[in-house]
């Protein structure tokens, strides 16, 4: 069986890795993990990020800087 990061990037064809930076809806954020098929991500907001991270569809409004 496939982990999950390895699921995400197969079936959604995504660049999608732990650390990876990201940005999501306008905001910059960083890949922390991945439950199922979701993207565990935290947001940069005023230079602080996210106490904890958000689940996030992997290509719902996510942009990967290609």
């Amino acid at each position: 069986m496939k982990g999950d990061a390895e699921y995400i990037r197969h079936y959604y064809g995504v660049p999608a890795k732990r650390g990876r930076c990201i940005v999501f809806d306008g905001d910059p954020g960083i890949i922390t993990g991945f439950r199922g098929a979701r993207v565990l991500i935290r947001l940069d907001k005023d230079g602080y990020f996210q106490r904890r991270p958000m689940t996030c569809h992997p290509t719902w409004h996510m942009d990967y800087n290609d």
